[in-house]
């Protein structure tokens, strides 16, 4: 009988620091849960896992949506890595900012990562061994003008993870975060796009980011969360890890 490989989970895996990441975690041997509510973009990518020789299972699924989140517990095994990484961005100060918006920026952003640790967690209970990864921004450490709900989404994911170690390292469970800063994805080429801007203009509007002069590619961010995950950190929890080019240090952007 096949070995099966430890599984992780990755939200928002469709694209982005999502996919990059369960590329990551693929070449280090894991199976991925690639979850996402893009259903097209979920195929296309656990497609593309596999064709790589990689294990990877697709799951549809709305976090904000604890009944949804529930089937990472009971439907692909034992997980012992996840990667809370959904996440939606919206802009707007705090007095213009609508109730629908408020309401679906932290119902994915913030209780979207409750969700899918609480389907996890009592599993990684009861095997006294897990790791999670939240995905914060730096946003959450520096914020941001006309970034109200999302900001304040951020920073509770923050407080969710520090709560999270309190309450399950005794229990052998490590959980940190990640707050990348300015990350070209795919969603931003797309969004960016739609307002006659190419992709070249993108990257040159956000050279003078940070201390390095350049935004980050997927690929970095997913590397300091496989860090986070992995036995080299096996004595890290309750941190927060800013992975963000020094633009925390250099006035937040």
């Amino acid at each position: 009988m096949a070995q099966v490989s430890r599984r992780a989970a990755v939200t928002g895996a469709a694209s982005g620091i999502g996919k990059a990441t369960a590329k990551r975690l693929i070449a280090e041997g894991l199976a991925v849960i690639v979850a996402d509510i893009n259903e097209v973009a979920v195929a296309n990518t656990v497609e593309e896992l596999i064709a790589g020789g990689g294990q990877a299972k697709a799951c549809i699924m709305d976090v904000s949506d604890s009944a949804e989140c529930e089937r990472l517990g009971t439907e692909f095994g034992e997980i012992d890595i996840l990667i809370a990484n959904a996440g939606i961005q919206t802009t707007g100060t705090v007095t213009d900012t609508d109730d629908d918006t408020w309401n679906q920026v932290l119902g994915v952003n913030l209780k979207g990562v409750a969700n899918c640790c609480r389907a996890v967690l009592p599993g990684m209970s009861r095997r006294k061994a897990g790791a999670i990864v939240v995905v914060s921004s730096n946003n959450a450490i520096c914020g941001a003008p006309g970034m109200a709900a999302y900001d304040a989404s951020k920073a509770g994911v923050l407080g969710l993870m520090r709560s999270m170690a309190i309450e399950y390292g005794a229990r052998g469970i490590r959980v940190n975060a990640i707050c990348p800063g300015t990350t070209i994805t795919d969603y931003h080429i797309d969004r960016f796009a739609k307002q006659g801007i190419t992709e070249a203009q993108l990257y040159e509007m956000t050279s003078a980011g940070g201390l390095l002069n350049r935004a980050a590619a997927p690929e970095e961010i997913a590397n300091a969360i496989w860090f986070l995950v992995s036995d080299q950190a096996s004595y890290i929890t309750g941190e927060t890890l800013i992975v963000d080019g020094g633009g925390s240090l250099a006035g937040g952007h």
